[in-house]
């Protein structure tokens, strides 16, 4: 399962949750559950605008929690 590091990101650039908002131009209900990883599904326009705000690529947004898969040794 992944999840998203907005917050994480955010901090690193010295951005508040309310600036990336104001500056994304996307609600702030959205980002705080963005934010606060309270979501099962994202909306594709607002996650760039999320990125484009914070310099990364959407995929930069998220971090994988699970284990790389281990190749099969033979």
């Amino acid at each position: 399962m992944a999840r998203l590091i907005i917050d994480e990101l955010a901090r690193s650039r010295g951005m508040s949750k309310s600036r990336l908002q104001r500056k994304a131009g996307v609600t702030l209900s959205m980002l705080t559950r963005y934010w606060n990883n309270e979501t099962e599904s994202v909306h594709l326009t607002s996650m760039d605008a999320i990125a484009r705000t914070l310099g990364v690529r959407v995929r930069d947004l998220f971090a994988d929690e699970d284990p790389p898969p281990q190749e099969e040794i033979s």
